[in-house]
């Protein structure tokens, strides 16, 4: 299946659902038995404090692990069974980036189109607006080695983005770049979601996820604790101080006397 095959998604159909997912290392649950549902036109929130199952629960979305048990679909496509065509319909942006870095930025959005099986000059077009649009225009040319971080992270959104996916997979999408480059990318989002298009944005930005997201998951232990949207799921609190509350709370600094000390 080509990218121009790729079907219009069924706008009565989530764009992406969960159900069951659960995760084991040696014993220990990553994930738990999680359910998530992702509607078409939104951004949806993925919280969690470090070490809560982010990271795995998006990796399983991305085909990267397999579910010990439990269903993901990506529209109407089961990712275990159909792992090929459910992929086409998503792009993802890690937050551990590796990639071909040898490669100009060129390049590798060239390579990653001919990977979704694009035609060249569809991929060409696309490289030109998507350069255009995230300030990568002098940047193509060079490779990705040299970019600073936040470059890197732009190509890598540009690559997740080249083959119009409907679902957009999206890790700390905004660390390392500079706020005017993140404010143009979330413009180029807000236009990809009012078109129909779904992001799944994880973040510890509260504020950014407070703003953008229409509802939020919060996942702590490997299980959702809450999940609805941001005003259900913060209160009166702000979200920040809920998801605080949530993953347990401040507690207490103990046995640290000794930084009050001082070196002579």
């Amino acid at each position: 299946m080509t990218d121009a095959e790729i079907p219009d998604p069924d706008p009565g159909i989530p764009v992406l659902t969960l159900r069951g997912v659960s995760k084991s290392y040696g014993g220990t649950h990553a994930v738990a038995g999680i359910d998530l549902t992702v509607p078409a036109g939104m951004y949806y929130g993925l919280l969690g404090p470090n070490g809560a199952g982010k990271t795995t629960t998006l990796s399983m979305i991305a085909g990267l692990l397999r579910p010990d048990r439990g269903e993901i679909r990506v529209g109407d496509v089961d990712l275990r069974a159909e792992p090929r065509a459910a992929k086409k319909r998503m792009g993802v942006l890690p937050d551990r980036l590796r990639t071909f870095d040898r490669l100009t930025g060129r390049q590798l959005l060239h390579y990653t189109g001919m990977l979704r099986g694009m035609r060249p000059d569809v991929v060409a077009d696309r490289t030109a607006d998507l350069a255009g649009a995230l300030g990568l225009d002098d940047a193509l040319g060079r490779v990705v080695s040299d970019y600073s971080a936040g470059m890197t992270k732009k190509v890598m959104l540009a690559a997740a983005m080249i083959h119009s996916p409907q679902l957009l997979v999206l890790d700390e999408p905004f660390e390392a770049v500079d706020p005017a480059s993140a404010a143009k990318v979330l413009e180029i989002l807000d236009a990809y979601v009012a078109g129909g298009g779904a992001v799944l944005l994880s973040s510890h930005g509260m504020d950014l996820i407070e703003q953008v997201c229409t509802r939020v998951a919060v996942l702590v232990a490997g299980q959702v604790l809450e999940e609805g949207t941001v005003h259900e799921v913060k209160g009166d609190l702000t979200l920040e101080q809920r998801f605080v509350e949530l993953s347990g709370g401040l507690g207490e600094v103990e046995g640290l006397e000794w930084l009050q000390t001082f070196s002579d």
